[in-house]
Formats: structure tokens, C-alpha cells, sequence
């Protein structure tokens, strides 16, 4: 069992940045970002296996990376807007191939971390 542990959320301004790190206990394949507002199902937001992969409302703000020594994901979010409030979770799969935009083909998610933009 893999366990996978967030941090980096927090309270920031619209515009603002912050930077989001989940650290994997083992090993993993595709890992990815989700998020959840208040009375919404979980969306994607990014990924990472081969190369990186976005959904469409945070291209060109958000970059995914991942430290491979480190066993470590993680989400720069840029130009934050009041709309990317949410829970963050971390996700990552136990077998290969291109990481899908579906929560329910991960296997493995961390506790989620909080997101707050201010208007």
C-alpha cells in the first residue's frame, strides 16, 4: 500500500501563487492532481507519466512536475483565481500507461490539502 502525503495549500489572493508537493511512500506510475469544490464531483487537473497532461481551465497557469529521487509530485499554480477554490488530492496509479483524466482509475489518494483564493 502506497501512502501519499500533501502539502502547500493555504489562503492566498487572486493572482497569487502557490505550490502544492505530495510525497509517495513507494513506488508509483502516473500521478496526477484533483480537486474538489463545495458541492461539485472531483475534477481533473493534471498529470504526469511520459509527459504532462492538463485540463483545459488551468493551462498556462498550473505546471505539474515530479522528482523521481524524491518520489515526489508537484503542482506550481499560478495567476489563482477565486474558481480553483477547492481540495486538492493527490493521486497515483499502480500500473502504467498514459494516466487518465477518471478518479476512479487511481488507486492510491492522499488526505487532500485546502486551496482558498480571496476575491
Amino acid at each position: 500500500q502506497v501512502q501519499l502525503v500533501e502539502s502547500g495549500g493555504g489562503l492566498v489572493q487572486d493572482g497569487g501563487s502557490l505550490r502544492l508537493s505530495c510525497a509517495a511512500s513507494g513506488r508509483t506510475y502516473g500521478m496526477a492532481w484533483f480537486r474538489q469544490a463545495p458541492g461539485k464531483d472531483r475534477e481533473f487537473v493534471a498529470a504526469i507519466r511520459f509527459g504532462t497532461y492538463y485540463a483545459d481551465s488551468v493551462k498556462g497557469r498550473f505546471t505539474i512536475s515530479r522528482d523521481n529521487d524524491k518520489n515526489t509530485v508537484y503542482l506550481q499554480m499560478n495567476n489563482l483565481k477565486p474558481e480553483d477554490t477547492a481540495v486538492y488530492y493527490c493521486a497515483a496509479r499502480s500500473s502504467g500507461g498514459v494516466p487518465p483524466r477518471v478518479a476512479n482509475q487511481y488507486d492510491y489518494w492522499g488526505q487532500g490539502t485546502q486551496v482558498t483564493v480571496s476575491s
